[in-house]
């Protein structure tokens, strides 16, 4: 499938494209610096979702730094070297780099006795590949920003600086992105949540964010919506404990596999993990009682609250936390289900994510990592099932060679904003091994005790990160259904605060999330505050209103209805929230 840029109308071709188009010049970056600077250090220089970095050693850069740095790369760019690739010898890998000690490292980790650089004109990197074939492919290029990081993501390491930048074929695509980047600033989850008084963030929980009531009003309608749903596709829901038994993690094999990630801690002397995921909790659940064929496909949901240890470095808002709910769901099946269960899943989200007005993703199928658990065979039955379903259904799909779960297969759903990014949100994976390494059975019509095949699930993911992702989505004005606050009641003087509160108990009786703002302001002070708060509806009373029994309606388009009787406007707000308007 071939896949957008992060601009939306950017086409790379393809995501091996992007990524080599962008490593590409992530070399350019470090060429350009060791030009400028000869005894700045190193260290690796990747692409990423937006972009590339390369980190350093030896120099803090400033905003001056970054326009010489990206002049630098222009001239390498005009020059149209090409990028030539060399397999050589460790020995004389070692010499080329004695005085990078980075290089030297990354060396010594390599298998084999040899390596392979890339030279592009007198610059020399160590390297896989692939590149473009030369220096001016990279087109147009914009360094972003400077920050901290540490040599191999460790903070007990070198602390480095990491240059952020973006490229494309082409200026105009690059002025898009930028373009984009100045949009996406004035919808900030961070800067919008802490306008509407959803959440905040604080230093002394770093990575854990703090709900605020009208963002804890938000997350429940989510979840109460999450439970309809799931209720309707005939889904249990259960809740496991967040610290349990390090046995039970060695058995799951994320002891082995995703052990750097978690938090321990020890009761009475013995080592207890802080779950990163829910499903070895689900599965003690399941063990509790023998089952029969006959209650398959068993499906089971739960709001479970995980942790992982997020580097301090790139936890970001809402969007990257340590603390998190995920919407996770087991479904555990006879093996000749799986593929009807997948496709019912992916129905599911449709019909969820259609809600919110989200109607565009692409779709990756993660094969087998390197750290792995069980058989060959396992995994190519898992990975064909998943292929099938996604064949079925005609959706395109690329292949993510190696980005597996570690127990099995997935398909990674990515959901297209407002703006046109995406963001990874739903996961279907499909598992042959936590039932055969957790002893799974239920009965089968033969009488025998057989293995289920298992399939973990999330929806929305992470909760906070979804809420992250609609609050830029939305810019922060959620749709009636949504809002925290759906109606603000505006009397005009202290004298019609009396009948703004008869208005609020008959809206509030009628299922409505009303406030009213009785400050000794002007209307149009408040009108603009509830401007800023975006609330869809603003409520204005006044002697005429006393007067008639009506109300004077305010979109937060600026659009006005005098004479609205109180009860037409209850059925449009009804209307609004029944039909997720």
């Amino acid at each position: 499938m071939a896949r957008k840029g992060e601009a939306g109308s950017i086409d790379f071709g393809s995501n091996e494209e992007k990524q080599k188009h962008w490593h590409s010049t992530s070399h350019m970056l470090a060429a350009a610096v060791k030009k400028l600077w000869p005894n700045v250090k190193l260290a690796i220089g990747p692409a990423i979702e937006a972009g590339f970095y390369y980190d350093f050693d030896g120099r803090t850069f400033s905003e001056k730094d970054l326009e010489k740095i990206e002049d630098e790369m222009k001239k390498i760019i005009k020059a149209d070297a090409k990028f030539e690739r060399s397999e050589i010898s460790k020995s004389e890998a070692r010499k080329i780099f004695k005085n990078e000690k980075y290089k030297l490292e990354l060396i010594d980790d390599i298998e084999g006795d040899k390596v392979t650089i890339y030279k592009t004109g007198e610059f020399v990197d160590l390297c896989a590949g692939p590149h473009v074939t030369s220096s001016g492919k990279i087109g147009a290029v914009k360094l972003l920003k400077v920050s901290g990081s540490y040599w191999r993501g460790d903070v007990k390491n070198t602390p480095l600086q990491r240059i952020y930048g973006i490229s494309f074929p082409s200026q105009k695509e690059l002025d898009a992105y930028l373009k984009l980047l100045e949009e996406a600033e004035k919808r900030d989850h961070r800067k919008i949540g802490q306008q509407l008084d959803l959440f905040s963030l604080h230093e002394e929980g770093v990575g854990f964010p703090f709900w605020h009531n009208k963002g804890w009003i938000l997350r429940n309608i989510l979840v109460e919506f999450w439970r309809k749903k799931h209720r309707e596709a005939g889904y249990q829901e259960v809740n496991t404990p967040i610290m349990l038994n390090k046995k039970l993690w060695e058995t799951s094999g994320h002891w082995d596999n995703y052990r750097e990630l978690m938090y321990f801690t020890q009761v009475d002397d013995i080592d207890y993990g802080i779950k990163p995921m829910n499903c070895a909790g689900g599965i003690l659940i399941y063990k509790e009682k023998k089952h029969s064929y006959r209650e398959f496909p068993l499906r089971i949901g739960e709001l479970g609250l995980v942790h992982r240890h997020e580097l301090s470095g790139v936890v970001s808002g809402l969007f990257r936390v340590r603390s998190f709910t995920q919407d996770d769901a087991h479904i555990y099946c006879l093996p000749e289900q799986a593929e009807q269960e997948i496709n019912n899943v992916i129905e599911l989200m449709e019909s969820i994510y259609s809600a919110f007005g989200i109607n565009e993703y692409e779709i990756e199928l993660s094969t087998r990592p390197e750290k792995s658990v069980g058989t060959n065979e396992m995994w190519e039955t898992a990975t064909n099932i998943l292929k099938r379903v996604l064949e079925k259904r005609k959706i395109k799909y690329e292949i993510d060679k190696g980005a597996g779960v570690f127990y099995g297969p997935k398909i990674d759903v990515k959901i297209k904003d407002s703006l046109g990014r995406k963001w990874q949100c739903a996961t279907i994976q499909l598992d042959f091994n936590f039932p055969d390494r957790f002893d799974l059975t239920y009965t089968g019509a033969d009488g025998k005790e057989h293995r289920p095949v298992m399939i973990h699930r999330t929806l929305y993911g992470a909760l906070e990160r979804f809420i992250g992702i609609l609050i830029e989505h939305y810019t922060g004005a959620f749709p009636v259904w949504l809002a925290p606050v759906q109606v603000i009641i505006l009397p005009m003087t202290d004298k019609n605060i009396d009948y703004g509160q008869e208005v609020k108990k008959e809206l509030e009786k009628n299922g409505a999330r009303v406030e009213i703002d009785c400050e000794p302001n002007t209307l149009e002070y408040k009108i603009r505050n509830a401007q800023l708060q975006k609330l869809p509806y603003m409520i204005v009373v006044g002697e005429k209103e006393i007067k008639n029994n009506t109300i004077a309606v305010r979109s937060r388009d600026g659009k006005v209805k005098y004479g609205v009787k109180i009860k037409d406007f209850i059925k449009q707000i009804e209307d609004e929230v029944e039909n997720k308007k």
